[in-house]
């Protein structure tokens, strides 16, 4: 699992107050392989997707994961 993705997680269960496991399932949302590919990639890219009632953004370079809560 790349480190945005975990980083993801993680902090998505910290502001939620649950453990991972909690969390729905993350390709209910987005393919991790594919997403795990594109950050890998070595390009400069920017990645969004809803998860869990938030706004995902993942820079690549730097690398940065930003959560928006949906409801702003």
């Amino acid at each position: 699992m790349h480190p945005a993705i975990s980083t993801v997680l993680t902090r998505v269960a910290a502001r939620d107050e649950c453990d991972r496991t909690a969390l729905p399932p993350l390709y209910e949302v987005v393919d991790p392989g594919a997403l795990t590919a594109i950050l890998e990639s070595g390009a400069n890219v920017t990645v969004r997707f809803a998860y869990a009632g938030y706004l995902i953004v993942i820079d690549t370079d730097p690398l940065e994961v930003e959560m928006i809560d949906e409801e702003r």
